[in-house]
Formats: C-alpha cells, sequence, structure tokens
C-alpha cells in the first residue's frame, strides 16, 4: 500500500446477520461503491460481532482484489485458533494482514501468526490498541519483535501518536493504519461554515469528512485510514479523500484548528 489509501472500516456497521439478506446486500453496495472509488483494503475483527463473515459475503468473488486486514481477539488461544480458521475460510484461505487486536495475549498470538506467514496463509503481521496508554507497550513490541504493522488511533483532534509512536513506525518501516478517523463521531456531529472550508477546495476537498481524512493521509507516515460507513455515497466521498493533492502543513494546522474548536 502507498500513503494516502482510504480503507473500509467495518465496526458496528457491517454487524448484521449473515443470512438476512436485504441487510447484506446494503453492505454490498458499500463494498461496491468502496472499490469502484478505490479503496482497496478492508478491515474487520472477530470483536464486531458478525461483521467479518458479512464482508467476505459482500465481497464475494472480488475478494481477490482487496486486502483483508482482520483480527484475532480473544484470551482462549484455541478459540483464537478457532477465530483464525473461520477467517481463513472466509477469506479464500488468505489474509493480507493478521492483527492481534489489543494485544489480547500477544505474546501466544505473535508465533502462531509468524508461522502462518511462513506458511503462506497471511502475508503479513500487525497488532493494534485502541488506547493512548497501551502506546508504551506497542513501542516496546515495535523495537523487540518481527511485526509489519500497527493500527492506532489518530485523528485532527487525536495527535498524541505524533510524538514518538508514529516517529518509530517511521525509523523502523512498518506500516501504519490509523483507526477512528473521525473520533467517536464527535468530530462530524457539525462541520464548519462553507467559508472556513472554501481554502480547501483546490485539495479535492468538498465535505468536512474528507477535511479530516486528507488530514490524516497527508501525513506520510500514515499507511491507510479506515473510516466505517454503512452508506455508499458516504463511502465514495471518502475515498476521494484518498487521492492527491494532499494537505501541506499549513492547511493541515487549519484543519486541525477547526476539529479542536468543534470539539471544545
Amino acid at each position: 500500500m502507498e500513503p494516502g489509501v482510504i480503507g473500509l472500516g467495518t465496526w458496528r456497521t457491517f454487524d448484521v446477520a449473515p443470512d438476512d439478506e436485504p441487510e447484506v446486500e446494503r453492505r454490498r453496495d458499500v463494498v461496491t461503491a468502496a472499490l469502484d472509488a478505490g479503496c482497496t483494503l478492508f478491515d474487520s475483527s472477530p470483536m464486531y460481532g458478525d461483521a467479518e463473515q458479512v464482508l467476505a459475503i459482500a465481497l464475494g468473488d472480488r475478494r481477490r482484489n482487496v486486502l483483508i486486514a482482520t483480527k484475532v481477539w480473544t484470551r482462549d488461544v484455541a478459540e483464537g485458533r478457532r477465530q483464525i480458521e473461520r477467517a481463513l475460510r472466509w477469506y479464500g484461505g488468505m489474509v493480507d494482514l493478521y492483527q492481534i487486536h489489543n494485544l489480547v495475549e500477544w505474546r501466544s498470538y505473535l508465533p502462531l501468526l509468524r508461522g502462518l506467514r511462513e506458511s503462506g496463509d497471511i502475508r503479513a503481521v500487525g497488532i493494534t490498541h485502541y488506547a493512548h496508554s497501551s502506546f508504551p507497550e506497542m513501542m516496546r513490541i515495535m523495537e523487540s519483535e518481527e511485526i509489519q504493522s500497527i493500527q492506532i488511533p489518530y485523528n485532527a483532534a487525536d495527535t498524541l501518536a505524533e510524538q514518538e509512536i508514529l516517529p518509530l513506525a517511521r525509523e523502523i518501516g512498518i506500516g501504519v493504519i490509523t483507526m477512528s478517523p473521525f473520533g467517536t463521531g464527535d468530530l462530524v456531529r457539525s462541520s464548519p461554515p462553507a467559508p472556513e472550508l472554501e481554502p480547501l477546495r483546490e485539495y479535492g476537498i468538498e465535505t468536512w469528512p474528507q477535511a479530516l481524512l486528507k488530514w490524516i493521509v497527508s501525513d506520510p507516515r500514515v499507511t491507510c485510514t479506515i473510516p466505517a460507513t454503512s452508506r455508499p455515497e458516504r463511502a465514495r466521498s471518502n475515498a476521494q479523500a484518498g487521492h492527491p493533492p494532499f494537505l501541506p502543513e499549513e492547511e493541515r494546522e487549519r484543519v486541525s484548528w477547526l476539529a479542536h474548536r468543534l470539539t471544545r
């Protein structure tokens, strides 16, 4: 993946019953819109209910055209093995990026995932966590273990990752996927007035969510961000933010200032 990629997350939005055809069809429409707009990475987890399986159904034979990033998430290692077996079955025997969700039982899963990488069942191994308090442990793993990716929170109003973890990722040369590009939704509950967004139009930005996404992917240390949506039109709009031109630093500062103002 090249820096600047907008992926598609599935937290909450894809957790529907796999046998509910109308609901699955709506997710298929989201996947189609995302693919048509240039999305190439789709992220899920067993933590997200039925989202993993629903994503697989929605992709269908288009699986070969995308990168799948999913996760193992349980302290029960035997159940973790079953989670991995299910995901491999759903995704055609291959997962592109297998992540240890929230560092749960990571010492047990890292050797297991490395073995699967050596056997060709997965292509890369990663770790994730949503909490800033886990950044020090993540950095210790990054420095001492063989992993290819991290997933962390990072957005225009949450920039703690800039202090140490992003510089370390760049120094080591591992990928960075950022979660929560809109916070917990607080960043998009309102939008700055249209005149304040006008200077961003030359960068292909038409909406405030696009501004927030382009702020993230304009950081060359970021590989991909994964906004979630259940609406095809938003998947298309989000994906547009992944195309150049990207924001220079002064415009990133403008977006960050606006984001902080909205969340005060």
